[in-house]
């Protein structure tokens, strides 16, 4: 079980990084967008490939930060009955999702994928647009981004055996599991604390 959380510590590890960092392509998309407009008010002029590098960011930020949404439990949940569950019953239903849902359909979109991407990297696809960009690269996040996400799931699928099993905390708790609420609480608390101090 030790070496089974390793793995999963090591891939948290990997998609920390790639979520910390996939920040930048957003600011890269909204850099792009903004220099895009300023070009067409002020010189009349634009890009295709202005406009299609913005999406191309945007996608492999979106795709490549599945994983990490996933690590810090942001999904959209829809969370009706679960959470009046027994917590080994809510542990079960994780399992029951990652190995029936969440792995087939990443196993079954990195199988349809691969030969589309291998296909469009080896034509050279063009956008068919004037000043277009080649298309490969934005084809590439889709089975990085779901390759993540797979990588992630299994890692909440370790993290869930090793609380069955007692080797490990509950993994259903976000790593940062207060609300705005609580977050407000702490910092007028802060805030008395201070103004106390200072009188």
């Amino acid at each position: 079980m030790q070496a089974l959380l390793s793995l999963s510590r090591a891939i948290d590890r990997l998609n920390t990084f790639v979520g910390k960092y996939c920040i930048w392509l957003i600011f890269a998309a909204t850099f792009i967008s903004a220099a895009n407009a300023v070009v067409r008010k002020v010189f009349d002029t634009s890009s295709n490939g202005f406009l299609e590098v913005q999406w191309y960011l945007f996608a492999w930020s979106f795709l490549i930060a599945a994983g990490y949404t996933l690590l810090h439990r942001e999904h959209v949940r829809i969370d009706v009955l679960n959470s009046r569950l027994p917590k080994k019953v809510q542990i079960w239903i994780e399992i029951l999702g990652i190995v029936f849902f969440l792995t087939p359909v990443c196993i079954v979109i990195l199988w349809l994928c691969g030969p589309i991407v291998a296909e469009r990297y080896a034509s050279g696809e063009m956008s068919p647009n004037p000043g277009g960009l080649i298309r490969w690269p934005v084809w590439v996040a889709l089975p990085a981004g779901f390759a993540l996400l797979m990588l992630q799931g299994w890692s909440e699928l370790i993290k869930c055996i090793a609380f069955l099993t007692g080797q490990g905390p509950d993994p259903t708790v976000k790593l940062n599991d207060k609300s705005a609420e609580e977050e407000l609480v702490e910092a007028l608390r802060q805030q008395q604390a201070a103004t106390g101090q200072a009188h």
